[in-house]
């Protein structure tokens, strides 16, 4: 549900939808200098700004300054324009390079970013690499409040949504886990990244880090290649 008053409604993806091109006659009656790509940065900024709540193709219009309906040359939908908006700012996440596809063993001790960091602590390895990854997505959801009811209400299979997931499947490839425990090690992060998208801006930095550690570790040793040291650790330093 994307606010309360949104009614209960079976949709369809935009994204597993092509929208037929309209007639050449049509096309010269549209809009001049409006096209999907400046909708859907405006809507980013609107969402911004004013919030979900607040969300409506007439305000969008008014801050583009054209008439609702000439929105609908672009989008079927609100909830169109709302996934893509969605999409666009999951764009702005950095992601990970691909990493060395030999098997990583988990860290004893948090990465180091020094130029002291050795073998198997620094952002190469993939401890680092995922908490690089978790840290940048809370960014993003203190950055863009919506993004994390969005992300509930829609499927969130864009291209940039599918990117990120690409990202963390790589990076899970990296630990050496059986396959069907890199399935259940994937729904693990998945499930703590977006569990804390309503809580982002109230979660204290340090009991996040805390928990994802928890969770690195979990994932380390269940593959057998690490413990409960290295959040024990990352407390120590952060206590």
């Amino acid at each position: 549900m994307v606010t309360a008053a949104d009614p209960e409604e079976t949709r369809t993806s935009v994204w597993l939808t092509a929208r037929p091109a309209a007639p050449a006659r049509r096309r010269s009656e549209a809009p001049s200098g409006l096209d999907r790509e400046r909708i859907t940065a405006a809507t980013v900024r609107l969402l911004d700004a004013e919030g979900l709540g607040r969300f409506s193709m007439r305000r969008l219009a008014a801050e583009l300054g054209v008439t609702a309906m000439s929105l609908y040359w672009y989008v079927d939908t609100k909830h169109d324009l709302l996934e893509l908006a969605l999409d666009r700012a999951l764009g702005e996440l950095a992601l990970p390079a691909a990493p060395d596809p030999k098997p990583e063993a988990l860290p004893e001790s948090p990465p180091e970013t020094g130029p002291e960091a050795g073998p198997g602590t620094g952002p190469a390895a993939w401890p680092g690499r995922l908490r690089v990854l978790a840290c940048g997505y809370r960014k993003l959801l203190v950055a863009h409040p919506w993004v994390a009811p969005l992300t509930a209400a829609y499927p969130n299979i864009g291209p940039h949504a599918r990117a990120f997931d690409a990202a963390l499947q790589r990076l899970l490839d990296a630990t050496g886990l059986a396959e069907a425990r890199r399935t259940g090690a994937h729904l693990a992060v998945s499930y703590f990244l977006h569990g804390c998208g309503g809580a982002a801006r109230r979660l204290p930095e340090r009991d996040f880090r805390l928990a994802l550690d928890v969770l690195i570790a979990g994932i380390g040793g269940v593959g057998g290649v690490g413990g409960i040291g290295g959040v024990a650790g990352s407390a120590a330093k952060t206590a």
